[in-house]
C-alpha cells in the first residue's frame, strides 16, 4: 500500500479517530501491557483495523512480548542488586514540602 493510499485509508476510519501511526505505534506496548484506558484503547484499536501496516507491526510486538516472557519470564533479579537499588532510590529521591502562609 502506497503511503497516500495508507493516508486515504486512515482518513476514512474517522475523522474524530484520525491518529498518526507513529503515535499508535509508540502507544503499542500501553495496548500490549494493559496499561492504557478503555477510550485509548479503543482509539488505538479502532485505528489498527482499519491500517495493515500498523496491524502487522501489532503482530510483531505481541511476537516479541511472548517471546521475552517465555526467555526472560520467572527471572529476578538477586537480593543484593534489589536491596542496592532500593537504597539508591531512596537516597535520590528529594520530598519537599511547600507552605503558603496566609497574607495577614
Amino acid at each position: 500500500m502506497s503511503t497516500s493510499e495508507h493516508e486515504h485509508d486512515e482518513r476514512s476510519a474517522g475523522d474524530d479517530l484520525e491518529l498518526d501511526c507513529s503515535a499508535v505505534l509508540t502507544d503499542v506496548w500501553l495496548i500490549l501491557d494493559g496499561e492504557c484506558d478503555e477510550s485509548t484503547r479503543a482509539r488505538l484499536q479502532h485505528h489498527m483495523d482499519h491500517c495493515s501496516p500498523c496491524i502487522e507491526a501489532y503482530g510483531l510486538e505481541e511476537k516479541l512480548k511472548h517471546l521475552l516472557s517465555s526467555k526472560c519470564g520467572g527471572d529476578r533479579a538477586p537480593e543484593s542488586l534489589r536491596e542496592r537499588l532500593t537504597l539508591e532510590i531512596r537516597r535520590s529521591v528529594t520530598i519537599t514540602e511547600t507552605r503558603i502562609e496566609p497574607e495577614s
